[in-house]
């Protein structure tokens, strides 16, 4: 009999019953107080928690521990060691000290350092994070760490997340103080991430180099049916599906991710699972684990899962919205306009502050989002273009117009839905519809930020998004520290007012796929970066540099290093995808080819000498169409390999990353054209990987 959802949830996860129940109460109010107030954790509180966790994680079957944590790869990593420890009689006993679980020393050598550590300079340090739960996973006991180099630069994802985190809440917390809210102490930020992904059938995965490989198809002419008839969104679940997804739950509940929505998505074969939020930095850590989880469970259910953003031409793509909001340590959603939001101080001066960020930090929130990956979705009919847009919807729309023009706005009336079928129950209509083309859309309490690709991690977006949002409230308190109480509500009206005027060409609430709104984008000033390396600039920016030091999210150097890392990342990627798609061709896809012209040509002659001319001919017209397809095939090939070549001569620089996409790809391109266009005239059985037909539809 299955546990009840209640007993499985958190049942591997070091909760805080488990720590009220084992360690003493001084020990375990002073771990609150570090957790809950981000204080200092002095070195006799670690030691009585890494007793009480090594006691949980042995009693739960664990033999190992193992610091876990994110370097620059956007992948987690992790070195296990053991409990035991030799006593002087020969046996072992099983030990873990706080020195143990507050830090760690892994190889730092061989993960991207951007310049940061020579290969030579191999220390590096992992951190206890005590805001992010430990957990229990295949027997070893998983400490959220993070990571840094001997001389204490951050080498991952989750310490300027934590910064940015801290930014935040500081700024926040000023201008709340000065708006009457003086019991607020601290803000944290919350995410909730929708996550997209494919599965496909595992032996259709393995038979796919470029899959294998890279995680897309390089190569694949459209099946004869795709997504054109919307029947697989929120379509009934394949037995298969459904029971792969029942698993995947029952696991992720076991580590405390609170994932609640599941369903099909637009392409087939597409799906979608969404957890409840949590503060950001857990969420983060939860989104890496379930990626991994995914990939895990799919494999014990003959699946394979597939993350990458565009898997498959023609069809929609994966990606992974990003639910941001703002809560204070008294419980309120700072982002909650209420029932009168035209009257709500807090919401407005927190609503401007974000409109501000977005607008001023368009070209970071890009950058956040871009990989190789992602660029074949942004700006194409199913995930928002390139462009960074806000939605708000009419109501807030007609607020800040209001504002603007120092009208009165009324109350917004909540309308009745009218189905016209009397047995349906009535419902109130939402204030605002869903803007599905935006990238920055506000949905009710939180803005969703809807641009981020299916494999990446949420770390970057929310550190990006936190520091923007930090910056704009600390301009906002300067502006606001010196006005008396009595002049506070005429000083945030004017404030309030001029952010809007200055920044509202970043507000959009229209259909961001048209021509027309990139057009109008054009005219209003705002950034259309449509590619990773047209974006990667961004990170080193005089104004974004400035802002990112200035609340100490990253150094100089941590900068420069990102930058580095960003393009050797996006390089290498065209790269291998380059290398795989000329393997394919050589080994794969030109001698099948070959062979079908070859059994054509022997079949044309056997009928052309029993005399059968009308056959013969029309054989004959396919064998020169085919032989074209496959003289076209080699000779881009040929260029393809020739201009991977040169890219790999010049300097690991932008212009690299640049020719990549501008030539690479191109040239990757064009050879695909003729291999697809070929590909529908080849019988089944030539061909030895599966095709878009077998792969999508018959899982």
């Amino acid at each position: 009999m299955e546990q009840s959802i209640p007993e499985l949830f958190g049942s591997y996860v070091f909760t805080d019953k488990i720590m009220r129940e084992k360690l003493p109460k001084d020990m375990y109010k002073a771990l609150r107080k570090t957790i809950d107030n981000n204080t200092h954790l002095e070195l006799d509180v670690a030691n009585a928690v890494a007793v009480a966790m090594k006691e949980w994680a042995v009693e739960m079957g664990a033999t190992h521990y193992t610091h876990w944590f994110q370097p620059m790869t956007g992948y987690t990593a992790e070195k296990h060691d053991s409990f035991i420890c030799p006593s002087d009689k020969g046996e072992v006993i099983m030990d873990f000290s706080g020195k143990e679980l507050v830090k760690g020393e892994p190889d730092a050598s061989s993960f991207p350092s951007g310049g940061i550590r020579a290969t030579f300079e191999a220390r590096g340090y992992t951190a206890w994070d005590p805001t992010s739960p430990a957990f229990i996973k295949d027997g070893t006991l998983y400490i959220p760490t993070a990571f840094c180099s001997y001389s204490g630069e951050a080498l991952d994802k989750k310490t300027p997340l934590l910064r940015s985190m801290d930014a935040i809440s500081r700024e926040a917390v000023k201008v709340l103080q000065l708006l009457g809210k003086t019991e607020v102490t601290n803000v944290f930020t919350t995410v909730g991430p929708e996550q997209e992904y494919f599965l496909i059938d595992l032996e259709d995965y393995k038979k796919r180099k470029d899959l294998i490989f890279t995680g897309r198809t390089l190569l694949g002419a459209p099946a004869p049916k795709g997504q054109e008839m919307d029947d697989h969104y929120f379509g009934n679940l394949r037995t298969r599906v459904a029971a792969y997804m029942h698993e995947l739950d029952q696991e992720l509940w076991k580590l405390g991710i609170p994932v609640k929505t599941k369903h099909n998505e637009v392409a087939p074969c597409q799906h979608e699972l969404a957890p409840i939020f949590d503060t950001t930095n857990i969420a983060v850590d939860h989104n890496q684990l379930t990626m991994e989880i995914m990939k895990r469970v799919a494999k014990r259910h003959n699946f394979a899962c597939l993350l990458h953003e565009k898997p498959f031409a023609g069809i929609n793509g994966s990606g992974k919205h990003n639910n941001w909001s703002l809560t204070t340590n008294t419980g309120e959603n700072l982002l909650n306009p209420g029932k009168t939001p035209q009257e709500n101080t807090v919401f407005l001066v927190f609503l401007a502050a974000v409109i501000q960020a977005v607008d001023d930090y368009a070209d970071l929130l890009r950058l956040s989002v871009a990989s190789a990956g992602n660029d074949h979705r942004l700006g194409a009919n199913e995930a928002p273009p390139a462009i960074i847009s806000m939605f708000l919807g009419d109501e807030l729309t007609g607020v800040i117009e209001a504002i603007e023009n120092d009208e009165y706005f009324g109350k917004a009336e909540h309308v009745r839905m009218e189905t016209g079928a009397k047995v349906l129950p009535h419902f109130m209509k939402d204030s605002t519809d869903r803007n599905r083309t935006s990238p920055f859309a506000f949905t009710g309490n939180k803005f969703e930020f809807r641009s981020l690709g299916s494999s990446v991690s949420i770390a970057g977006p929310n550190i990006m998004l936190n520091t923007a949002v930090a910056e704009s409230l600390s301009l906002f308190y300067d502006e606001l520290k010196d006005v008396s109480e009595a002049g506070m509500d005429e000083a945030v009206h004017k404030l309030v007012k001029d952010t809007i005027i200055k920044h509202k060409r970043v507000i959009f609430n229209g259909n961001g796929y048209t021509d027309e709104w990139v057009e109008e984008a054009q005219k209003r000033g705002l950034y259309n970066l449509k590619s990773t390396p047209d974006a990667m600039p961004a990170l080193i920016a005089d104004k974004n540099r400035k802002m990112f030091i200035k609340h100490g999210v990253y150094t100089e150097t941590e900068l420069e290093s990102r930058y580095e890392i960003r393009i050797e990342n996006y390089t290498k990627t065209i790269h291998i995808e380059a290398l795989t798609l000329k393997d394919m061709i050589q080994k794969q896809f030109a001698p099948a080819l070959m062979r079908y012209i070859d059994d054509l040509t022997q079949s044309a002659l056997s009928k052309q000498q029993l005399g059968i001319k009308g056959a013969a001919g029309v054989q004959k017209e396919l064998i020169e169409k085919l032989t074209g397809y496959y003289e076209k095939t080699i000779s881009e090939t040929v260029k393809l390999a020739e201009d991977v070549d040169k890219a790999e001569s010049m300097k690991a620089d932008l212009d690299q990353a640049k020719f990549y996409h501008d030539v690479v790809i191109a040239d990757m391109n064009e050879v695909r054209k003729y291999a697809d266009e070929a590909e529908p005239l080849i019988p089944e059985g030539y061909l030895p990987y599966p095709t878009y037909e077998e792969i999508l539809f018959y899982v």
